[in-house]
């Protein structure tokens, strides 16, 4: 299931995309019109702590409106609504892991890859929804760069969770742009202010329910910038895998439903371009990963 989250009329609310249609199903206006459960979740971040339970419930709920006399009231265009990142407000901090491969890592100046990964965070108020334009902060950088990655999407509350069981505590997946003030990250001699400016995690389009993702290590990964393919890596060339990250990163920190994980970019940074090449207003972002959509963002 592609779910979004989205404003109308002031509400944040969630809901699936119509098939074939360029439009999502508003679920909290179904269930209220139409009462298919003594109760649903109010925000998404509630509905993916139920697990798959949640994308059961969303269904039923589908169904429902489409039997109704007018399924189309439950309907609202792309075009009506206020689009927001998939997880508009992440519990804590955003979980990232750098130089997660290889090549990345010898573009960055890298002698060897990482022993073991490299973990930094972006503050929640770094989300940003697809299809927005973001700043470029120019009185603060003058090295922004993108970072394509693929976003998992915790469902499960879990602590020492073992390699073999970490699928079972992803709900599913979403696209980020790790979006990073490089001239920050030196001055301040750590990642956190550099990752951190506002709208500096665009996310989305969509959260793709992990159902329809069996296999997150097999996707491929292409960034544009203007059209210009800059990134095309695919998720097989991770040096620590989704099991992994979720295995290791569990061991210190407890992790929540709607905790997000960034699980690090192929090369092709504007950082590891010669000359390095770093965004400038007027420019257009767009990543793809197979099986989720694209995120696409300008910047002014």
């Amino acid at each position: 299931m592609k779910l979004l989250s989205f404003k109308l009329d002031g509400q944040v609310k969630f809901g699936p995309k119509v098939k074939k249609e360029e439009a999502v199903w508003d679920v909290l206006a179904i269930q209220e019109a139409l009462q298919v459960f003594p109760s649903f979740p109010s925000t998404i971040i509630d509905g993916i702590a139920l697990g798959f339970d949640f994308v059961e419930k969303t269904r039923k709920l589908v169904d429902a409106a489409q039997k109704s006399e007018n399924a189309q009231q439950f309907k609202h265009t792309f075009n009506e609504i206020e689009w927001l990142a998939p997880i508009p407000r992440t519990p804590k901090n955003i979980l990232c892991v750098g130089k997660n491969y290889d090549d990345h890592a010898k573009e960055m100046g890298a002698d060897a890859a990482p022993e073991d990964i490299i973990v930094f965070t972006k503050a929640p108020t770094a989300i940003a929804a697809d299809e927005t334009t973001l700043p470029v902060h120019a009185e603060k950088t003058t090295m922004l760069d993108y970072e394509g990655e693929l976003a998992v999407v915790i469902g499960k509350r879990g602590k020492d969770i073992p390699k073999g069981m970490a699928y079972d505590y992803v709900f599913g997946y979403t696209i980020a742009n790790d979006i990073t003030a490089r001239d920050l990250q030196e001055k301040h001699k750590q990642f956190f202010l550099g990752k951190s400016l506002d709208s500096a995690c665009p996310m989305g389009p969509y959260l793709v329910s992990k159902d329809e993702i069996p296999d997150p290590q097999v996707l491929s990964i292409v960034t544009k910038v203007n059209g210009e393919v800059r990134q095309n890596g695919s998720t097989k060339d991770m040096m620590f895998e989704v099991a992994d990250l979720i295995a290791i990163l569990s061991k210190y920190v407890t992790l929540e439903p709607g905790d997000i994980i960034l699980t690090g970019t192929p090369a092709g940074v504007g950082k590891g371009m010669n000359p390095p090449t770093y965004l400038k207003a007027g420019d257009e972002v767009k990543i793809s990963i197979e099986g989720i959509g694209t995120l696409a963002n300008r910047f002014a």
